[in-house]
């Protein structure tokens, strides 16, 4: 049997790499137009940043060295021009002899990739402008930080690797400054998290330019301009477009093989195209999302390791291993906080139609008398008829990634949450509390589901009914501090005590710093006679965040 693998990295050498366990005789050709075969994508910002340090360590297998291991016919700096599926062969070059020749297989796994997206903006072809996809340009933007010593940098687009670039680069010593076109970073997260992340992102002396479209650049005097659209200028020594990908789907379209409604290559549940004998992983496939059932892509490592494996099963043993899709667990660090996120935002869900309730919550990142706790938030979406878990997002400084690791888990599996609830966490007061904050957002999401709790979101608390009242239930010195226009402050201690205060005809709307006091004065509200009583999800800390951002994007458009 002889297997033929398109494009190597992520899923096309762990395809490799599987197949030759499972089979020590088949004859495996990888075919790789770049220079190398199997490298950390997700480090790359991280070495230009200089938190690592050594360049080798970004390589998880050289040509060599996975040949050698895996007994592989390697062909790096070699691209394949065409795929004949009739007489299953492929037309190949050489980049560096440009000898062309063909190859036979008997089975073929696509994984092309995708390449950055690179718009046809004037003067974007200028020296400094750069994308970050691969170890080539990242040592292009090495290099050139060496050698030119920029001070200035612009990066233009919000998403993961944006953002890690801006970090970077900040951490360098640059003044860098962030563009993007839609009114909040990292577009798979809801604006109330989104915000947090702005916020510290601006304290961290990152300038934030949201709502901006650029319209192209300029040289001057050796330094560039970025233009944006009714904005002034921005001058930079180095931009860096992180605008998103595009699938690379030319070889298969030009092969005859079906493309999908998302506009990469269709592959069936085994991860197998519209041609039997040809298979398909990574960033190029497309397939159906887990919670909306419609088809997508995911430009992400770790899916892509996961289809490899898989893969090489099917094509081994035939079609027995089905791929269940992805949820887009993603995660990035932002200086002092991580902000992750899996399934489908809210923002999402709501465009897609799909009946759900929310339930925030912030909680420590372990028990809060132990020295060095930190607060998180997250966010959840469930569904209103069983209490599926849809989505989650976390912020927060430690602990983060172990708190999603297991919402993911839950929404993976369709889990509900009453499998957050119930959920048992490895407890001691160095790593957790006895209610870890994923029970805390599963009791609050029952709540909210049995109807005993009912919330209203930041992002909607300015279209309640104008008759409302708004009722702060924290201490007079919080209160004191900073509230939300028009409320009046009883304290949760003394509301029994006041309850003549409250208004009895009017819909009541409660908040306090983080949500539980408010919780605590609904049920008290409630159970004394008042029918329509709503508590502000998430509290004044994430409200007043949430209005900040708001503000501060609104005077950008301005």
């Amino acid at each position: 049997m002889k297997y033929i693998i398109i494009g190597a990295v992520a899923g096309g050498a762990s395809t490799a790499a599987r197949l030759r366990r499972l089979n020590e005789h088949a004859e495996i050709v990888i075919f790789e137009k770049g220079q190398y075969i199997s490298y950390a994508n997700c480090g790359l910002p991280y070495y230009i940043g200089n938190v690592i340090k050594d360049r080798n360590k970004l390589f998880v297998q050289t040509a060599t060295s996975f040949a050698a291991r895996f007994n592989v016919d390697v062909r790096v700096s070699t691209e394949v021009t065409a795929i004949n599926p009739s007489v299953k062969t492929v037309s190949a070059i050489n980049l560096l002899t440009g000898e062309e020749y063909t190859e036979s297989y008997d089975k073929l796994v696509l994984s092309p990739g995708a390449s950055p997206i690179r718009p046809a903006l004037p003067g974007i072809q200028y020296e400094g402008i750069f994308t970050v996809r691969n170890v080539g340009d990242t040592d292009y933007i090495k290099g050139y930080v060496t050698e030119t010593k920029p001070q200035k940098a612009v990066v233009i687009g919000a998403g993961f690797i944006g953002l890690e670039m801006a970090e970077n680069l900040h951490e360098l010593g640059l003044d860098v400054s962030v563009v993007e076109m839609s009114n909040q970073i990292l577009a798979p997260v809801d604006l109330p998290i989104a915000a947090l992340a702005q916020k510290h992102l601006r304290e961290k002396g990152i300038h934030l330019h949201l709502n901006t479209a650029v319209t192209g650049f300029e040289k001057e005097d050796g330094r560039l301009k970025v233009q944006l659209q009714d904005k002034a200028d921005l001058e930079a020594d180095l931009v860096i477009l992180s605008i998103g990908v595009r699938s690379d789907t030319k070889l298969a379209e030009n092969a005859g093989l079906k493309i999908g409604q998302a506009r990469g290559i269709w592959v069936n549940e085994y991860l197998q195209t519209s041609d039997p004998d040809i298979y398909a992983v990574g960033d190029a496939i497309e397939y159906a999302n887990p919670i909306s059932g419609q088809t997508t892509i995911t430009f992400l490592a770790g899916p892509a390791n996961k289809q490899g494996r898989i893969c090489a099963n099917n094509l081994v043993f035939g079609n027995n291993q089905k791929y269940n899709g992805s949820i887009n667990t993603a995660i990035v660090k932002l200086f002092d906080l991580t902000l992750g996120a899996a399934g489908m935002a809210v923002k999402h869900l709501e465009r897609n139609k799909i009946p759900h309730l929310t339930a925030t919550i912030h909680g420590n990142s372990h028990a809060g008398y132990y020295p060095g706790a930190q607060l998180m938030t997250i966010q959840i979406a469930f569904s209103p008829e069983n209490g599926q878990l849809l989505s989650a997002q976390v912020i927060g400084g430690e602990g983060v990634d172990k708190r999603l690791d297991v919402l993911s888990s839950v929404i993976k599996n369709k889990g509900t949450i009453y499998d957050l609830i119930e959920f048992e966490q490895a407890y001691a007061p160095p790593f957790s509390s006895a209610k870890d904050p994923v029970n805390m957002v599963g009791f609050v999401a029952e709540n909210i589901l049995l109807d005993r709790l009912k919330v209203i979101e930041c992002s909607k608390l300015n279209s309640v009914e104008p008759h409302a009242a708004l009722i702060d239930v924290r201490t007079p010195a919080e209160f004191a501090g900073g509230t939300i226009e028009g409320a009046i402050n009883i304290p949760l201690d003394e509301i029994r005590n006041r309850l003549s205060e409250v208004p009895v005809d009017r819909p009541l709307y409660i908040f306090c710093q983080q949500g539980m006091r408010g919780y605590l004065a609904q049920r008290i509200l409630v159970q004394n006679g008042f029918e329509n009583v709503t508590n502000l999800s998430g509290g004044y800390l994430l409200w007043k965040t949430y209005k900040d951002e708001m503000e501060q994007a609104e005077a950008e458009v301005l």
